[in-house]
């Protein structure tokens, strides 16, 4: 039997072999590439990965053990620490870090042509994203829970705790800025969308109550609902568009940027269980099935990839991101191959949650499937032709895009399909909507209908974007009360009304003014670089993680992708930083404040990670080289009763077995 499976093995991997010979060219260069190899090669080597990469980190490098007593069962409180089914921690860690960057960032970076996005979005998942994000459960797990802030103070110090916290903020406010870009950009002057879009609000107010008040714990009652009410406002805002009601929901760009705020205002004010969670709940069941359907889509069609393996823009000048491949491809795909935002979840919600310690491979798992949706959206944007790919993410006319070699060839058809003018909406939701339709209706019994499958699947994009702009508007909010308690102590309270109001007007209105001011080409690669830095300071506490868990041999997992990483934030600040000057000397005085403003948020993020990556890098040489002594601040419980409480293990510095021990805190007992 085990030579029956070890033979699976080596046929799944020549598939996969042979899968991606054909998308990189070995195999007949000359022909275009069918989208299925894509889907093919992407799948086998993440099934490999887990299977032997994955398994090899649980097992040699952290050494999972079900004897240890996880902090979901040692503090079952009910509320924030419970045990959690298997299938349903999944569930949950995917829905919370699937959010849109794995839809936008690869349809954009398809400018520099398929092949360039898809290696990274494969080969960076596999060594760097999946790494970070099960590293950092792990790590959290066993420290009760802890936040990676509080985890960056306890290991590396203030001055990375504090760059952790900077970086945080910093983050999440440029990130919903690129989302809701996209949002905006896709809904303008579009009736039909911005109907359905809206009545996603009722219908996430309608579940929460329906839950919390009427039926509480119908669960499968308050999902169909929901899902009923989906449709029918899809449906139901064809009607709508083509009435003389239309006007109402057809706004222009500064418009909706308003409503926008004012719902991500309201989503941070008002209690989770009323907004909040039930539209995390409706978009869960809309993020996995489309994926799924999109990939059976794939399979059936097997639709023909338009846009080249590689583009002239690779070396610079494109006419959505203007810089050159590297850094500008691997910090434009933000999400897809490694994103510091994941560490936030790795050390929120998911680690006290776990049952087993075994199940915290759901950490690495979990990011090799947001990985295929990023693939999955890669192939959506590349089936089109480039030159309409271009037209719809780009202001540029068909004259410009021609002089360039890319002329656009189906945009008006496209446009009467999907009954909406597609051409010159920028931001990658519209070209990736087009693009899902195009698959959804080729398929059997569907021709006819891209219309519908255009808005479903812009509500599809939506729902991911305005999950993110709704949870994340409420952590920053967190962020900035937490750090205003230290000059005002009631901030501290998260119910305190002032307090909350002023919070949540600061992060509107931050990630508003970026959104009203700037493009797609200056915010995402500014929302790329600062997910970018996170993911290098989550590496970097991973590598010290290691380094106290007597794992220094095996420091080049965390240590090696920290450093790749960290080289494209700094490169890619240091070239936008010069790229925002640049511009902002040749425009008028409005537009020149915004782009100094770009070019210092940019300074601060190459600040935050050389500050980072100075301060760990002396702290290892201390640890590793000169055997300086540390303390860590795990805590291990074994299960039978035999426990060392809150202990602290304290590492000396000869580096023997006999000299590991715990030392009690000051005041402290046995247990």
């Amino acid at each position: 039997m085990k030579s029956v499976v070890n033979l699976l093995w080596v046929v799944l991997a020549m598939l996969g072999a042979l899968a991606l010979a054909h998308v990189t060219g070995a195999v007949n260069p000359d022909e275009k590439v069918n989208g299925l190899w894509l889907v093919v090669a992407a799948a086998c080597i993440y099934v490999l990965a887990y299977r032997f990469y994955g398994r090899w980190l649980a097992k040699r490098v952290v050494e999972l053990n079900n004897q240890h007593v996880t902090p979901a069962v040692r503090l079952n409180d009910g509320v924030n620490f419970h045990p959690t089914n298997r299938v349903v921690l999944f569930g949950h860690h995917f829905a919370a870090i699937a959010g849109a960057g794995p839809l936008l960032g690869p349809v954009l970076a398809a400018q520099f042509g398929f092949l360039p996005g898809f290696l990274w979005l494969v080969i960076g998942a596999v060594l760097a994203g999946a790494v970070q994000d099960f590293i950092i459960l792990v790590a959290s797990m066993r420290r009760n829970g802890r936040s990676l802030p509080e985890i960056a103070h306890d290991e590396l110090g203030s001055v990375t705790g504090t760059a952790t916290a900077v970086a945080v903020l910093f983050i999440v406010v440029v990130a919903l800025a690129g989302l809701g870009f996209a949002v905006v950009h896709a809904l303008y002057h579009n009736a039909w969308g911005t109907f359905t879009i809206a009545m996603t609000i009722p219908i996430g107010l309608i579940m929460g109550f329906y839950l919390q008040k009427f039926r509480p714990g119908a669960v499968v009652e308050v999902s169909i609902l929901g899902v009923l009410l989906l449709i029918a406002a899809v449906l139901f805002g064809r009607v709508v568009a083509q009435s003389s009601y239309a006007w109402l929901f057809e706004f222009d760009k500064p418009m909706l940027v308003w409503m926008l705020a004012g719902y991500g205002f309201l989503a941070s004010v008002l209690p989770g269980w009323m907004l909040l969670v039930p539209r995390g709940y409706l978009s869960t069941f809309m993020k996995l099935g489309v994926v799924f359907l999109l990939g059976f889509g794939v399979i059936m069609m097997a639709p023909t990839i338009e846009m080249p393996r590689v583009t002239a823009f690779t070396s610079g000048g494109g006419p959505i991101i203007p810089g050159t491949l590297f850094p500008f491809l691997f910090i434009t795909i933000a999400c897809g191959a490694i994103s510091g935002f994941h560490s936030l979840v790795s050390s929120g919600t998911t680690p006290k949650m776990i049952e087993q310690e075994s199940q915290a491979v759901v950490g690495y798992a979990a990011m090799l499937l947001e990985s295929f949706v990023g693939v999955m959206a890669l192939i959506a944007a590349s089936v089109l032709i480039p030159g309409d790919y271009l037209a719809i993410n780009t202001t540029l006319g068909a004259e410009a895009l021609s002089a360039m070699g890319f002329a656009p060839a189906r945009i008006a058809e496209l446009s009467q399909l999907v009954e909406v003018d597609v051409a010159g909406r920028p931001g990658g939701a519209v070209s990736l909507a087009v693009g899902m339709a195009s698959i959804f209706s080729a398929l059997p019994g569907m021709s006819g209908l891209m219309a519908y499958w255009y808005q479903f699947a812009l509500v599809f994009e939506a729902l991911f974007i305005l999950t993110t702009i709704d949870t994340g508007t409420r952590v920053a909010r967190y962020l900035i009360q937490g750090m205003a308690g230290r000059v005002y102590a009631p901030f501290h309270r998260m119910n305190w009304w002032p307090g909350v109001m002023l919070s949540s007007g600061v992060v509107v209105g931050s990630w508003a003014y970026l959104i009203g001011t700037g493009s797609i080409s200056t915010i995402w690669p500014m929302f790329g670089a600062a997910n970018q830095l996170l993911g290098t300071l989550a590496l970097c506490i991973g590598t010290t993680v290691l380094i106290k868990m007597w794992k220094s041999p095996f420091l080049w997992v965390t240590a090696l992708p920290m450093l790749f990483v960290g080289a494209i934030t700094l490169t890619g600040s240091y070239e936008m930083f010069w790229m925002f000057l640049k511009k902002a000397a040749t425009v008028a005085a409005g537009q020149a404040f915004t782009l100094y403003l770009d070019a210092a948020l940019v300074a601060v993020v190459a600040l935050l990670g050389l500050i980072v990556l100075s301060d760990s890098l002396k702290q290892w040489y201390g640890y590793v080289v000169l055997k300086k002594p540390f303390t860590s601040s795990e805590v291990v419980v074994m299960a039978g009763g035999g426990s060392t409480g809150h202990a602290h293990p304290v590492i000396c510095a000869e580096d023997h077995d006999h000299m590991r021990g715990f030392k009690l805190p000051h005041g402290g007992g046995c247990c």
